[in-house]
């Protein structure tokens, strides 16, 4: 979602999956396992920010969206925000040019 505007591109059987951030936290003391717990919902709230940012979907949304794995057809990544086009494999070798 955070590429660049125009050319944030999928192919047609492409999948896109949103999720909130996972953590391995293993057996630890209660203290810090609230430490970790703070963390990770700190990082959740700013990959919220960032998706809102570049999808334009209100943080609400994104929160509901990522409580579990969200997984979108490309063209639901296309309405959603995530890319903003969907194209083909002989597109992209078109626009692509020469590799470097």
């Amino acid at each position: 979602a955070a590429g660049t505007k125009g050319k944030r591109l999928a192919l047609p059987h492409s999948r896109v999956l949103l999720h909130q951030p996972y953590a391995q936290v293993g057996y630890s003391q209660v203290t810090d396992l609230e430490l970790a717990a703070r963390e990770i919902l700190r990082m959740r709230e700013i990959l919220e920010e960032i998706i809102a940012k570049h999808t334009g979907q209100p943080i609400d949304r994104i929160h509901k969206d990522t409580d579990r794995d969200f997984v979108m057809e490309a063209s639901a990544a296309k309405e959603y925000g995530i890319i903003d086009e969907v194209i083909s494999t002989r597109e992209f070798a078109d626009r692509s040019g020469p590799i470097r």
